[in-house]
């Protein structure tokens, strides 16, 4: 009808929570490209993060809800808004 407002669905929240080095909760997660001990590639609602680390694992990964949990010593955490022209998934995994 005319004059009707249309209304988006929200993106879902992001948000990250550390305790300690040891646990990282991460929010609003759209897929996982990537993982292994030392550095986990996933696409958030803000933009791939990208968490460095030692002995890293995924404890909890839900799709439906968008939420991970990474147990294990992190270093770093890392935002790319967008990818890098020229450097696709393959171009990071063999860095």
């Amino acid at each position: 009808m005319a004059g009707e407002e249309r209304r988006s669905v929200p993106e879902a929240m992001h948000s990250l929570s550390m305790e300690g080095r040891r646990r990282l909760l991460v929010s609003g997660v759209t897929d996982v490209e990537s993982f292994n001990e030392q550095e986990i590639v996933m696409g958030t609602t803000q933009g791939t993060l990208i968490v460095h680390g030692e002995e890293l694992h995924m404890e909890k990964l839900s799709v439906d809800s968008g939420d991970v949990v990474v147990t294990g010593q992190v270093d770093a955490l890392e935002y790319e808004d967008a990818p890098v022209k020229g450097e696709g998934f393959f171009a990071r995994l063999f860095r």
